[in-house]
């Protein structure tokens, strides 16, 4: 199945050279069970609209807990409402309990005592494979969660991860200090990230370098001994809102199809290029000039304009 998505990704328009559709070759089979516990943006540009968008796009089944609401459009946010830890908690035990998840993401938690719920939860549904995306630090600057909230994201859920996947703000907070702000300091940086996760094998920092300058953006994967280097040319576009979202979700949904992390994170991330590559063509906004859309999550199943 990964070729085949990987076929799709790099061919700008879906059709075969017979003019048949290739959605039939992307899906067959029981697809892998994968969960998003994130919040809600009306728009779909970023939390649990973007997350099951980008799971059927890379071929898995999309489940979702609801961790938080937003109203939210491609100009901002204007309003938050945070369910109870109580009801963050009474969706994951009612899901796990049913359905097989092979792997989870989390994104926007919003305040300390969801954080401890999903932490609880997921150790008790031995949920292994989580990719966490720690949504702390808005585009703006703007803190999402709180001090008490960032240290307990720290300190009970960053333990948990399989992927830890910040960018350099969100790194620097999760480190009491500064982000990094050259590529010899990511690669500190990684090393330090590297030590708050279980000290075991296939333990994985995806340390995202997008806030530097240049023309050129470079990721870093480490896993305490191996550091990855992941590449892509930058593109010029307003259209990058939920960038974070899309990666953490691709990566969830080709970890159960995969044979590694490694192979699982550069699918993800060859993906995400071409999905920033062809956000223009949605024009979600009415006024795309002022606002910042989304990402083009099904790229690979639109013929390219």
């Amino acid at each position: 199945m990964i070729l085949d998505l990987m076929t799709a990704i790099a061919t700008p328009d879906p059709r075969d050279s017979n003019g048949e559709s290739m959605v039939r070759r992307l899906f067959s089979g029981s697809p892998a069970k994968v969960l998003s516990i994130a919040g809600v943006d009306p728009s779909g540009g970023a939390g649990l609209l973007a997350d099951i968008k980008t799971f059927t796009a890379l071929g898995a089944y999309g489940c979702g807990v609801v961790a938080g609401l937003t109203a939210q459009s491609t100009q901002g946010v204007t309003a938050v409402q945070l369910p109870s830890a109580e009801f963050v908690g009474a969706q994951l035990d009612t899901l796990l309990t049913d359905v097989e998840i092979s792997a989870v993401k989390t994104g926007m938690l919003g305040q300390a005592a969801n954080v401890q719920i999903v932490a609880e939860k997921l150790s008790k549904h031995q949920q292994d494979d989580l990719v966490l995306d720690p949504v702390m630090i808005a585009k703006s600057g703007d803190a999402l969660l709180n001090k008490e909230a960032t240290g307990l994201l720290r300190d009970a859920l960053v333990p948990l991860a399989r992927v830890l996947t910040p960018n350099l703000p969100e790194a620097g907070a999760l480190l009491d200090e500064r982000g990094p702000e050259t590529p010899k300091e990511m690669t500190r940086t990684c090393e330090r990230l590297h030590r708050l996760l279980r000290q075991e094998n296939n333990h994985w920092i995806l340390l995202k370098g997008g806030h530097l300058p240049g023309g050129e953006l470079i990721d870093l994967l480490y896993d305490g001994d191996r550091m990855i280097e992941l590449r892509a040319e930058r593109f010029e576009t307003r259209h990058t809102h939920g960038t974070g979202c899309a990666l953490s979700a691709a990566i969830t949904a080709l970890i159960p199809q995969s044979a590694n992390v490694p192979t699982a994170v550069a699918h993800a991330h060859a993906w995400l290029q071409q999905a920033i590559r062809r956000a223009n063509e949605l024009q979600v906004s009415r006024t795309p000039q002022t606002g910042h859309g989304p990402v083009h999550h099904t790229h690979a199943l639109c013929i390219a304009t």
